[in-house]
C-alpha cells in the first residue's frame, strides 16, 4: 500500500497568520502620496483617489498645503484628492498607475505591490457584491 504524503501546512489559518504578521513591519512612507480605494458600485468601477503629502525628518506624513500630520482615522478636514483613477479591473487602473509617459504617482516599489493587493482584493469584492475595506 502506497502512503500518500501529507498536505504542506498551508491552511488558510497558516496564511492569515503570516500576512497578519508581515502587516505589523515597519513601512516607510511613498513621498509621491498615498491612495484611498474605493468601489463605485453603480458604475462597477473601482475608484483611486491619488493624495499628495510630504514626508518629514521623522517619517511622518504632511498635508502638503497646511504641514498637518496626515492621520489614519480622523482629526484631518476632508482633502481633495489630486487625481482619481478609474477603471473596471484591476489591471485596467494599475496600467493607468504605471505605464505611459507620466508622471506616475508611485516612487516606491512596495507601495505598487501593496496596490496591486488591494486593487485584486477590491475587484474580488466587486465582482461578488462583498463591501470592500482597504487594509
Amino acid at each position: 500500500m502506497t502512503k500518500t504524503p501529507e498536505a504542506p501546512a498551508t491552511t488558510a489559518a497558516a496564511i492569515d497568520a503570516i500576512d497578519q504578521r508581515l502587516s505589523q513591519r515597519f513601512i516607510a512612507l511613498d513621498p509621491s502620496g498615498y491612495f484611498l480605494i474605493k468601489l463605485d458600485c453603480d458604475a462597477a468601477e473601482l475608484v483611486l483617489e491619488h493624495f499628495g503629502n510630504t514626508i518629514d525628518e521623522k517619517g511622518l506624513a504632511r498635508d502638503s498645503d497646511t504641514g498637518e500630520v496626515l492621520r489614519c482615522k480622523g482629526g484631518n478636514a476632508p482633502r481633495r484628492p489630486s487625481a482619481v483613477y478609474r477603471g473596471r479591473t484591476a489591471k485596467q487602473v494599475g496600467i493607468q498607475l504605471t505605464e505611459g509617459d507620466g508622471p506616475h504617482p508611485l516612487s516606491r516599489l512596495d507601495h505598487a505591490l501593496y496596490l496591486g493587493r488591494e486593487l485584486q482584493k477590491a475587484e474580488e469584492c466587486l465582482k461578488n457584491g462583498r463591501k470592500y475595506l482597504q487594509d
